[in-house]
């Protein structure tokens, strides 16, 4: 799936006219929570005080777009160095990730807002 496509999943994803916050789809959404778990992302991130403490997750939908949430997962070195994090380790990427699941990853992060 080209690069395009994930980005039309996404813009999707956010516009849908029902679902969770921000417009997710609830079934992309409870993919995204799958892909999560599956990655194990809670190794270095947390949601809602599950994971590592030192990366937290929670209100990323209210501070990032789309667009910058799927650059965190393609982009990690490109992003981290546009941002200045700090963090260690870094993000590392996920070539092996499917653009319909980082399409779900990117609408769960979305859907966790401060709101």
């Amino acid at each position: 799936m080209s690069r395009t496509m994930v980005g039309l999943l996404v813009a999707m994803a956010v516009a849908g006219a029902t679902g969770t916050a921000r417009g997710q789809s609830p079934e992309l959404v409870e993919r995204g929570m799958a892909v999560y778990a599956e990655q194990r992302c809670g190794l270095c991130h947390s949601v809602a005080d599950e994971g590592n403490a030192k990366g937290p997750l929670d209100g990323v939908g209210s501070r990032l777009t789309a667009e910058k949430l799927d650059l965190w997962l393609t982009d990690p070195k490109g992003m981290t160095e546009k941002t200045g994090a700090e963090r260690r380790p870094a993000m590392r990427e996920y070539p092996s990730l499917s653009d319909e699941d980082r399409a779900a990853l990117v609408a769960y992060m979305l859907s966790l807002t401060d709101g």
